[in-house]
């Protein structure tokens, strides 16, 4: 992940041996060789995807890319849409990736919790199995991620979980798929974790933004540090308004989506949500374009 930045980017290099130096191991290497299972420890993960997109942010920058007229991440993509719109310094922004992940992987050891996404039902539906399990076990689960029509993510206690997608199935949900994961992200599972992070949120120097990014949780801009502080502190146990944020762009006019960083996730869920908008994928030589339709 990131190698061919690194190798092909003066400007992606710098970031990443930035981040190397600060914090104190060579993040690049695990980013580039692994072991897989030490990378995908949350609080290695975290770091890493957030200087990714750094590196291909600020390469994208030194190419000569137009300033996009908003910003929007999802869930941890949100602090990478801060930097890049100025509001939070990158090695601010480090420091809080990397402590948010400690602190995720604390809560999970200690209210150890499941996810999971449910296909093709209702959001209402699928919100309604969640308060149901949730009262019949008595442990929370509730949707995590809104992530585009027919793709729900739901996320809570394990007990809780099953239940709520025993409900879901009956209710006739097309596919329910367990996730790989023991953390129980953007969960009440994650308040202990939230309450040490806000400590860190109001510790971190915080800009108004350049350009305006959509929030997680709202799924509407952050103009004021005020709302991005409370932003960064509601998302940990909030639920990802991708599909409203992303509904809230197109209504502004923006009809042209470029996906930042590893992978390319984000377009496949904009396509689901708008299949007229124009997508693209930054690469480092050149460009991959997928136009609608």
């Amino acid at each position: 992940m990131g190698r061919d930045l690194y190798e092909r980017s003066p400007e992606a290099r710098a970031v990443f041996d930035q981040a190397d130096d600060q914090l104190g191991f060579a993040l690049s290497t695990l980013c580039f060789d692994g072991p897989e299972e030490v990378l995908t420890d949350t609080s290695n993960q975290q770091p890493a995807l957030f200087v990714t997109s750094m590196a291909a942010w600020r390469t994208m920058l030194a190419q000569g890319w137009d300033t996009p007229a908003f910003a929007a991440g999802h869930s941890l993509g949100e602090f990478s849409a801060l930097a890049a719109a100025g509001s939070l310094s990158f090695a601010d922004g480090l420091r809080l990736v990397r402590r948010r992940g400690e602190l995720m992987k604390a809560a999970g050891e200690r209210e150890p919790g499941a996810m999971a996404a449910i296909l093709a039902l209702d959001t209402a539906v699928i919100h309604n199995s969640c308060a149901q399990a949730s009262e019949e076990i008595g442990r929370p689960v509730q949707i995590a991620n809104d992530n585009c029509p027919g793709q729900i993510v739901i996320s809570g206690d394990k007990d809780a979980l099953a239940r709520a997608l025993e409900l879901a199935q009956a209710a006739g949900a097309r596919r329910v798929v367990s996730l790989p994961i023991s953390i129980a992200a953007h969960s009440p599972l994650m308040a202990s974790a939230a309450a040490e992070f806000a400590i860190a949120v109001d510790d971190t120097p915080i800009e108004a933004p350049q350009i305006p990014v959509i929030g997680n949780v709202s799924g509407r801009p952050l103009t004021a540090v005020a709302d991005i502080r409370a932003e960064l502190k509601a998302q940990l146990t909030s639920p990802v308004a991708w599909t409203a944020s992303i509904n809230y762009l197109i209504e502004q006019g923006v009809d042209t989506f470029v996906e930042v960083g590893a992978g390319e996730v984000l377009l496949g869920l904009v396509k689901r949500i708008n299949r007229k908008v124009r997508r693209i994928k930054f690469v480092i030589e050149d460009l991959e374009v997928e136009t609608g339709g």
